[in-house]
């Protein structure tokens, strides 16, 4: 007797062998399998080193060859994985990670490749489509109630935010993660009693206009002022304080900005913030001098992200956070003579998981000897945010409606890569 899957399976390559047709209109193997994922991931953390990170530079070196210029390839925590001498630190949590090295891109530019990792979706002139946090927090909520569920540190200007989606679901931005959450206190000379008093009169004249108005920005906007008087009020709001962390682990993560971004993306995530990302403030647009700008820059970056994932996993959360280390594109393989650096390079690129459910110490896909093409399993980035959103039981098939009443999904026409789940 067969058993489903594999009656299914036998259905498909009848159907290619003497129908000539690729598919059947039953589910898949890969669909059933993803119906039957649970979902371990509870949380993100995504952290995004914009400028376009180079890839034989840091988790995709080639051994020996001329792309290196020199720099050497270094063993890491799992054998048979291999990152550039530029990451030590990262290279002894190589067995909470999974590099995803066949990532491939059409978007050669700066701000359609970002705008296309963050969303799934190309962009155009006439929609924004929501980033991924707002996706999540819109399916999923948040698990605490008076801290907002998607926040961005360190953001660009540039951040989709939630697109077409109520405003309420934009990320909380927090400029610097060592001010705690400015403007988040009453006013000097404001007492309690008057405090409520005015929020209560805010809310009645809100209430009213939106009886009048039924627009869902407007009763979006009510719904944020709200919030944001009940986190006034509430003690959660000393988990934005990361100097009440001890100064050993504060150490660990580096004075700089991404380091207390990700002290801080810990802190929330462990108090129940669904989506949380971080951007390196370092531009890893390495036009010029591609071994000087490294030297330079990834010393904090391996810092901070090798103690992210040290911290996650001593404190139990790495199985429940899913963290996730993305950029828009790769950089050529081949030094430029004139400028000796790397320019804008979207055919191949690396990508990585930690936690969350994801293998740990796992490769998936492989670029060509040179790191100049995919020569594997080619991942995209809307493949790769439905494996996120797989990740946290998201289906990937909901739709969700934009004002002119356009259907939409949380990754496009993205399929999950079930092979880097465990």
């Amino acid at each position: 007797m067969l058993d489903e899957l594999t009656r299914r399976t036998w259905m498909e390559q009848f159907a290619r062998s003497f129908i000539g047709v690729s598919t059947l209109s039953v589910p898949s193997v890969v669909e059933a399998t993803a119906a039957n994922h649970k979902a371990a991931a509870k949380s993100v953390i995504f952290l995004y080193l914009r400028g376009g990170l180079s890839h034989v530079d840091t988790f995709d070196p080639k051994p020996g060859r001329p792309e290196m210029a020199g720099v050497q390839a270094i063993d890491t925590t799992v054998a048979g994985i291999q990152v550039s001498e530029w990451f030590p630190r990262m290279a002894e949590q190589m067995q909470h990670v999974a590099l995803v090295r066949s990532m491939t891109s059409t978007q050669g530019i700066h701000e359609r490749g970002a705008y296309l990792a963050h969303t799934s979706y190309f962009l155009t002139p006439t929609i924004v489509h929501p980033s991924l946090g707002s996706w999540l927090v819109n399916f999923l909520g948040s698990e605490n109630r008076l801290l907002p569920g998607n926040i961005l540190i360190n953001g660009s200007p540039q951040h989709p935010g939630s697109g077409f989606m109520p405003s309420h679901l934009s990320p909380l931005p927090v400029v610097d993660p060592s001010a705690g959450l400015q403007n988040s206190q009453r006013l000097p000379g404001l007492d309690p009693s008057d405090f409520q008093r005015r929020a209560e009169l805010a809310k009645s004249l809100g209430q009213s206009f939106v009886a009048k108005t039924p627009h869902r920005t407007a009763s979006a906007y009510l719904k944020l002022q709200q919030e944001a008087t009940e986190l006034m009020k509430s003690k959660d709001l000393k988990v934005f304080d990361i100097s009440l962390e001890d100064s050993r682990t504060q150490a660990a993560y580096g004075t700089h900005t991404f380091g207390k971004g990700c002290l801080l993306a810990r802190r929330l995530i462990e108090s129940g913030v669904r989506f949380v990302e971080v951007e390196d403030e370092q531009n890893w647009d390495t036009h010029n001098d591609q071994l000087a700008s490294m030297r330079t820059m990834t010393p904090s970056v391996d810092q901070t992200m090798a103690a992210l994932l040290s911290d996650l996993h001593q404190r139990g959360l790495l199985e429940s956070t899913l963290v996730v280390m993305a950029t828009e594109f790769g950089r050529t393989p081949k030094l430029n003579e004139v400028t000796a650096g790397r320019g804008h390079h979207p055919a191949v690129f690396t990508w990585w998981l930690a936690g969350g459910g994801v293998k740990g110490g796992y490769v998936y896909g492989r670029s060509d000897a040179g790191g100049d093409r995919v020569d594997e399993h080619p991942v995209t980035m809307p493949d790769f945010n439905a494996t996120v959103a797989h990740a946290l039981g998201i289906d990937l098939h909901q739709l969700e409606y934009s004002p002119s009443g356009r259907p939409f999904t949380v990754a496009d026409k993205g399929a999950p890569v079930l092979e880097l789940f465990a």
